[in-house]
């Protein structure tokens, strides 16, 4: 039963978030934390994780937190609730949307669908920043004034990855070196 839960869960996650993997992250958050299965903080470590990974972040992501409740089933299941219903309704969509892809209504629709997708990414950063910084147990002034190296290695990952072609692989490696040596 716990399985299915799992694989209905992140399936339901993934049948009803709109802009792929990384905007999907908010309602998968949401989600797995309202039935208790991981606290903010743990849903920042899984992105963590599964940032620091190549590959799709959600099925990353769910496996982490399926590992969590019921170990290899319970990743195998929440991978599989994350891709199998969507791959099956994207073959399904392909073949349709190459026939109707310049309706002026399907275009009309995806501008107004496409900044939802911001607004979902950046709540999702919102919710992880609240997490990373501790701002419930400090409050925001606190916790970002306390929190200046986290601030420095947010606003240097973000100079780089606008302003240089390095690839996040190496931001990501080179944040854990500075994690090990600094944070031990």
């Amino acid at each position: 039963m716990l399985l299915w839960q799992i694989f209905w869960l992140f399936a339901r996650v993934a049948l009803f978030s709109w802009g792929g993997g990384p905007a999907s992250m908010a309602l998968m958050q949401r989600e797995t934390t309202a039935v208790g299965w991981a606290t903010p903080e743990e849903f920042a470590d899984a992105l963590a994780v599964g940032n620091a990974l190549p590959g799709p972040i959600a099925p990353q992501v769910s496996a982490y937190i399926g590992y969590k409740m019921a170990g290899v089933s319970g990743a195998i299941a929440a991978a599989g609730g994350t891709v199998l219903p969507t791959t099956i309704l994207m073959l399904i969509m392909v073949v349709l949307f190459f026939g109707i892809k310049d309706s002026p209504t399907i275009k009309a629709m995806l501008v107004a669908v496409r900044p939802v997708v911001v607004g979902l990414l950046l709540w999702t950063t919102y919710e992880m920043a609240v997490s990373v910084f501790g701002v419930k147990k400090l409050g925001w002034v606190a916790a970002l004034t306390q929190g200046w190296d986290k601030m420095a290695i947010i606003a240097v990952t973000f100079i780089l990855l606008t302003f240089t072609k390095i690839n996040p692989v190496f931001i990501i490696l080179g944040a854990a070196g500075l994690g090990y040596l600094a944070y031990r």
